[in-house]
């Protein structure tokens, strides 16, 4: 079960997963530790084809740390649960010395019901479509920026946010094979690794990514790829292709969704590669990234 490197593991007709926390800093504009926990953790119920419906949510505290961050912590995410109608069920706290670990980091688990059937990367066949849910890049630059101090006139904020409706969009769709939500590694990074999981070739367009001028800017400034910044409020959606323009259509009508693109497809070429197709029409292979380009981004 393990070896499918899944969001969650399906058990019969429950999805089930963990996540750990850790970003710095815990709060970056658009959001939170405590609100990227619960959404985080939603998020890869919901890739799975899952209905989420119960979290844990446990906290590791360093001593001295404030009780107004925390308070604002816990309130975000109580705040983001009951905006998708998740319960948090069951939680920890354990409080540690002083410099044994960064400010807090907050563990959860999640479970959802599986109705229909459940997504997977064994059900990616050539001819797929390839959507990006919108534009991406945001989550990973804008915390870097904040991180290293960066003044910069843009709004650029995290793209941090539970798909609730976009996931239930995929799931009534009875098209779509396989979701994952691109957040380490990137949108680059997620279809490097399905192509060599799936042992099929990937291509996808340059022309059609959807990335923000800010996201642009930001990432020439910092010398980064917008392909391999992470990403926390969109999904990368494989779905039958004489279906995909009619599920798009329907992703574009959920505010998380209007900036959907159908950006590539499966191929029988170049099996267990990723390939990105230029604006002049070059071909460059899109890697797996060397390493985590930017850690506690999440």
């Amino acid at each position: 079960m393990l070896r499918k490197l899944e969001d969650s593991a399906v058990l019969e007709k429950l999805a089930f997963t963990t996540d750990s926390y850790v970003i710095k800093p815990i709060f970056f504009p658009g959001g939170n530790i405590g609100k990227l926990a619960v959404t985080g953790t939603i998020n890869d119920l919901l890739a799975s084809g899952a209905v989420p419906k119960y979290l844990s949510l446990s906290l590791i505290i360093e001593e001295g740390f404030e009780f107004e961050k925390l308070e604002k912590v816990l309130e975000s995410a109580r705040t983001e649960a009951n905006l998708a109608s998740v319960e948090i069920v069951t939680g920890d706290t354990k409080v540690v010395g002083h410099g044994e670990l960064d400010e807090i980091f907050v563990n959860t688990a999640g479970i959802g019901i599986i109705e229909g059937e459940s997504f997977s990367i064994s059900k990616i066949k050539p001819g797929d479509k390839i959507i990006v849910t919108g534009t991406i890049g945001e989550h990973g630059l804008c915390v870097l920026a904040t991180r290293k101090g960066l003044e910069l006139d843009t709004n650029l904020v995290s793209d941090c946010a539970a798909l609730t409706g976009v996931g239930k969009i995929a799931r009534e769709s009875n098209c779509v094979h396989y979701m994952r939500d691109p957040t380490r590694g990137g949108l680059g990074g997620i279809l490097a690794e399905i192509a060599i999981e799936s042992n099929f070739g990937i291509e996808i367009y340059e022309e059609k990514i959807p990335i923000k001028e800010e996201v642009r800017g930001i990432a020439e400034i910092l010398g980064i790829d917008p392909l391999y910044s992470a990403n926390e409020g969109k999904f990368v959606i494989f779905v039958e292709n004489n279906k995909a323009e009619t599920l798009l259509e329907k992703i574009k009508t959920d505010r998380y969704g209007k900036d959907a693109e159908i950006i590539g497809e499966v191929v029988h070429d170049h099996p267990g590669k990723c390939l990105l197709i230029t604006r002049i029409g070059g071909k460059r292979l899109v890697d797996l990234p060397p390493g985590e380009l930017l850690p506690r981004i999440c």
